[in-house]
């Protein structure tokens, strides 16, 4: 593990010295799309791409542009891990298929989809995106119960432990079969809880506040008090379909009227991670793996019950569905944005949420590379719009 920023020449030296079956590297700014791709044509003029597979994974990065794109460039094997537990089973087959194990084959890659060619001329595609889209700008604003920022301190697992979605954490963090849930999952969870409960490995806290803004085209703009622009965000447009942006859930500015965004920083503190790094360390590999993901998981039920309280503060959670399948399919009121999604894809932007949620103060750093620290952290913006819901920008599929 040689860490963050580091150049493909170290990558390549540190390769070779420890005589490495596979590399990984992680990419979680946009601009890493053009650094992995950097990386490979220069393994490529190295002529070392059949020596050395290559595993990408991080958030900058899809499946689709790793295994097709960047395929179609690395003269050797390239894959994408979604998570830790896809990448260990990306280094079996990799370094089976290395040793010539047989009957040992790689994943196959994501297939490219091709549209089917139709009889009609397809829509012109207009020559400027419009301003704003057709969402609704006649839905009531709710009434904050505050304005500014409240932290909220020593928030016990109980609160929030039914929020935990099992079925990410089994199958997404932990990779576990259906066929498993029983005989592993369950059990191996509730001892997991157990552990952080007798060691009181968390440190749960959140900050969150409201905000009065407006939107301008493809912008949100915090206000003031005394109406006077804050900071803003910009977020892109989808480029067909409604062309939605994430700041038409907003008033416009021409409308005179002011309307109110939420933000949120949630935690599990220091602690956890201090003990999955230990297991790290002491290459209790499964342990780590399952302690990591459960926590990051813990952190989303966090967020989710966070979220609640939110729309039940702004008096719109009255249509909330009654069972916890609903919530995860988001059939409330309203939708929490984290950033690093198509909706809001710049992780840069996390400096100005730090800026006006000043999450310190719950132990929560902003790294240079704009990841929150300790890992098991989210943030979200919140908007209350009754159209808000989850798409991709940009038209992308």
């Amino acid at each position: 593990n040689l860490g963050i920023k580091q150049p493909v020449s170290a990558i390549l030296e540190a390769a070779e010295e420890h005589r490495a079956d596979v590399i990984g590297m992680s990419g979680l700014l946009v601009k890493s799309t053009v650094i992995m791709k950097e990386n490979l044509e220069e393994l490529n003029g190295r002529g070392l791409a059949s020596k050395f597979p290559v595993i990408l994974g991080g958030a900058a990065l899809t499946r689709a542009y790793v295994e097709q794109d960047l395929h179609e460039i690395y003269q050797g094997e390239v894959r994408y891990a979604r998570d830790a537990f896809e990448g260990l089973r990306l280094m079996d087959a990799l370094v089976a298929v290395k040793r010539g194990v047989p009957g040992a084959v790689l994943p196959e890659l994501k297939q490219r989809r091709v549209k089917a060619v139709s009889v009609t001329e397809p829509a012109p595609r207009p020559a400027e995106l419009p301003a704003r889209s057709d969402v609704a700008v006649d839905n009531p604003v709710p009434i904050p119960p505050f304005w500014g920022t409240r932290v909220v301190k020593g928030i016990q697992l109980k609160e929030y432990a039914s929020w935990l979605d099992e079925n990410a954490l089994f199958k997404g963090q932990w990779g576990l079969k259906r066929s498993l849930l029983e005989t592993e999952g369950h059990p191996r969870l509730r001892m997991w809880l157990d552990r952080i409960r007798t060691d009181n490995l968390l440190e749960a806290a959140v900050v969150h506040g409201y905000f009065p803004c407006v939107s301008k085209g493809d912008d949100l703009i915090i206000l003031n008090e005394d109406g006077g622009e804050r900071t803003r965000f910009t977020f892109p447009r989808q480029s067909r379909g409604r062309y939605l942006c994430l700041a038409d859930f907003f008033r416009p500015e021409e409308s005179g009227e002011t309307d109110v965004v939420g933000l949120q920083v949630v935690t599990m503190g220091n602690r956890i991670g201090e003990e999955t790094a230990k297991l790290f360390a002491a290459d209790s590999y499964r342990d780590y793996l399952e302690l990591h993901g459960l926590s990051v998981q813990l952190a989303e039920a966090l967020a989710e019950y966070w979220h609640a309280r939110v729309r039940a503060e702004l008096g719109i959670a009255a249509d909330d569905p009654k069972q916890l399948d609903g919530m995860f399919r988001t059939e409330y009121q309203g939708c929490r944005y984290s950033l690093g999604y198509p909706a809001c894809p710049n992780l840069e932007d996390r400096a100005k949420i730090a800026e006006l949620l000043r999450p310190e103060r719950i132990g929560v750093q902003l790294s240079e590379e704009f990841q929150l620290h300790p890992e098991q952290s989210t943030d979200a913006i919140v908007v209350h719009h009754p159209e808000a819901g989850y798409f991709n920008a940009g038209g992308r599929a």
